[in-house]
């Protein structure tokens, strides 16, 4: 792409050197009076001195003898004096009559030649001017498409691979500055995922392992338990009977401890910063289109108005929306939105099986999912994670089912 570049830059600096040549060339023959005319103007003067009618009428002039005496003009407004000819810049030319020498006094017309010339040069630096404000436009263009564009691609991609959003790729393109990068990227991002979905099948197999452990240690503890309590009722003796509550104390205390592992293993959502602020509601768009990399949504419109949001985290709740779509549904999606009292009202429509309507308020909860999903993968916390979120910036987000269909409702607070 570097080639492309200095290739561009040279080609553009060739045209304007041919510009300006073509230019100096062409002033130069401004100051450069045809010979060969004023050579037969002279010859026909010469020959036909007497005769003023066949004089030519080539040039505007004025012949004047060794005294200066006027003898002919073709107007008014000719030099007919050597100091005058000589500061008009006019072109003299000696002829010889009857042994007497005469000058002709050739009206080169200065003024006229500087106007020419400085139309010239100004339509010249007129026309470089242009070719450089479109070689820069072009060159800004091409830096544009091959460079900045990718990195602002790139930037985004690494602010969501931040955020924890692995599931959209990077679209690689090789013709630009970027093409390996990209590709790194990409491979990183997969592999990031897959680090992920082991990671959480780990953590699935020590809660399963937890929980087995747990029930396993439950049941002797129960039988120490109902052991310690049937010998408080057998028992007569004191001292034995302080050492069954002893053991039964400490069953207790055990089966509290075993409860508390267990229900530290539960995955709990980070705290996610939230930094809202005021924004036009055209953005929407934006994000809608970042999110919707595989083009299924119909064009929609939006009321305009201010919206109190944090674009990072909507950008996060728009991309967990439509993932799902993608892999639950695999339909076109629907947008549509309505001002509704001091909120927008964004809602996104799928047409894929839909879920039980005694599952959906489950769907909002931590690790729970619909039962038509199959075998497919997932956590169960996007749409928890994307309420919460939404709440945080002083909105909602609720589902509706349709048959087919799964729609989600996004309400943001409208300043």
């Amino acid at each position: 792409m570097k080639k492309r570049y200095l290739i561009l830059i040279i080609l553009i600096t060739l045209l304007l050197e041919i510009i300006i040549s073509i230019n100096f060339i062409n002033q130069k023959k401004i100051y450069i009076n045809d010979t060969v005319k004023i050579n037969d103007l002279s010859k026909t003067i010469e020959n036909n001195f007497t005769d003023k009618s066949k004089y030519p009428k080539t040039f505007d002039y004025a012949i004047i003898d060794s005294n200066e005496t006027l003898i002919y003009a073709t107007n008014r407004n000719t030099s007919d004096s050597l100091n005058e000819a000589y500061k008009n810049k006019d072109t003299i030319v000696d002829i010889k009559v009857d042994n007497k020498i005469y000058k002709i006094l050739i009206d080169n017309k200065i003024e006229k030649i500087i106007e020419e010339s400085k139309k010239s040069y100004l339509n010249s630096i007129i026309t470089i001017s242009i070719i450089q404000i479109l070689s820069f436009v072009i060159y800004y263009t091409l830096i544009y498409i091959y460079t900045i564009r990718p990195f602002k691609k790139m930037n985004e991609f690494a602010t969501r691979v931040s955020c924890g959003n692995l599931d959209i790729p990077l679209e690689m393109d090789r013709n630009n500055n970027f093409g390996a990068f990209t590709e790194a990227f990409d491979i990183m991002r997969s592999e990031i995922k897959k680090a992920r979905s082991e990671e959480k099948k780990a953590i699935d197999a020590k809660k399963e392992l937890v929980a087995k452990l747990s029930h396993d240690i439950k049941s002797p503890i129960a039988s120490i338990k109902s052991s310690s309590e049937l010998g408080l009722e057998l028992i007569k003796d004191e001292k034995i009977i302080k050492q069954f509550k002893n053991i039964n104390q400490k069953s207790d205390h055990i089966n509290t401890l075993i409860t508390n592992l267990f229900n530290s293993t539960l995955e709990e959502m980070e705290e996610l910063a939230i930094n809202p602020k005021e924004v036009k509601s055209t953005i929407i768009y934006e994000l809608i289109e970042n999110s919707d990399y595989l083009n299924k949504t119909n064009r929609f419109k939006l009321d305009e108005c201010s919206l109190f949001i944090d674009r990072l985290r909507l950008q996060q709740v728009f991309d967990n929306i439509y993932i799902n779509s993608y892999k639950y549904a695999d339909t076109k999606i629907e947008v549509s939105s309505n001002i509704k009292d001091d909120y927008l009202i964004i809602k996104i429509k799928d047409f894929g099986d839909s879920v039980k309507d005694e599952e959906v308020p489950l769907l909002l909860e931590k690790f729970k999912r619909g039962s038509n999903i199959k075998e497919k993968d997932g956590a169960g916390l996007g749409l928890y994670i994307s309420r919460e979120l939404v709440r945080k910036m002083n909105g909602d987000l609720d589902l509706e089912i349709s048959h087919p269909g799964f729609t989600v409702i996004i309400k943001l607070r409208i300043i």
